[in-house]
């Protein structure tokens, strides 16, 4: 074997450019490399976590359409663009809008038309696969005035009641009393000025300790009672159904005389002169 000192000088030179070359080389692949790592990691989507409650989301817009919506309705007043209790500052709304609730066990994705058995399992569809739908924006989250709005009350499964606490029920007061001051500005004219005072006892007074006050004393929108409503349609269906044997009762009736007459006729006829 042959040692480097009996090289000559050109073949060293060459052996160290080769060798250099080489070494440039993978460097070079290994920094294109890294790069490109770094470029997919940061092209990657980010998908951004929803801090909102969705069940009081919904429990505080039950709140406003029942409770607030029907009298700001009848003074056909416009909440202020500033106001947080319009519909479109609810992140939820359009997903809420595109449940079709078909039974008691079904209901339906207004998105896709998928079928499902429970509202739970529509609300986890939609997390999972029309989460791009939602404006997470600041401001957006109507579960965030659930405590000015005694959402508590509105919920479908409601907590047990605990013990009131006078620092909380004062937070929520003034929570309560800035929107009223938000939403309807009493400077705005004499349907905010009064949509204020109304605001006030409807939501705000009731957040306090001593119990006198109650929510919603104003009360709501008109519910149908379903038991009333059952018992319409019952009546409608019968309806028909009892003039029919009133009809052939009569019917029978009048039968009946009729024979008894002919009956009479033929015994009057028989009879000796």
């Amino acid at each position: 074997m042959r040692s480097w000192a009996n090289l000559p000088h050109s073949s060293l030179l060459a052996s160290f450019l080769a060798a250099s070359c080489l070494l440039v080389a993978g460097s070079h692949q290994e920094l294109h490399e890294a790069s490109g790592s770094r470029i997919l990691h940061q092209t990657k989507p980010h998908t951004h976590e929803v801090h909102c409650s969705r069940e009081r989301s919904r429990a505080a817009w039950k709140a406003i359409d029942e409770y607030l919506m029907p009298f700001v309705e009848k003074e056909k007043y416009e909440l202020p663009s500033k106001c947080r209790l319009r519909p479109e500052n609810d992140m939820f709304r359009e997903q809420e809008q595109h449940k079709i609730h078909f039974d008691v066990n079904e209901w339906r994705c207004g998105f896709c038309k998928k079928s499902f058995r429970a509202e739970k399992f529509i609300d986890q569809h939609f997390a999972n696969r029309h989460n791009n739908l939602l404006d997470n924006s600041q401001g957006r989250c109507l579960a965030d005035l659930c405590g000015a709005l005694h959402c508590d009350l509105t919920m479908e499964f409601k907590k047990p009641k605990s013990k009131c606490n006078d620092a909380a029920a004062a937070r929520n007061r003034h929570r309560c009393e800035s929107l009223a001051d938000s939403c309807f500005p009493i400077n705005q004219g004499h349907s905010a000025s009064r949509l204020h005072e109304f605001f006030l006892h409807q939501f705000c007074d009731a957040h306090t300790c001593n119990g006198v006050s109650k929510p919603f004393p104003k009360g709501g929108r008109k519910q149908t009672n379903r038991f009333y409503l059952a018992i319409c349609i019952l009546t409608v269906l019968l309806l028909p159904v009892f003039y029919l044997i009133v009809f052939l009762h009569q019917r029978e009736m009048k039968k009946g005389d009729q024979v008894f007459k002919r009956i009479g006729k033929t015994v009057h006829k028989k009879k000796p002169s």
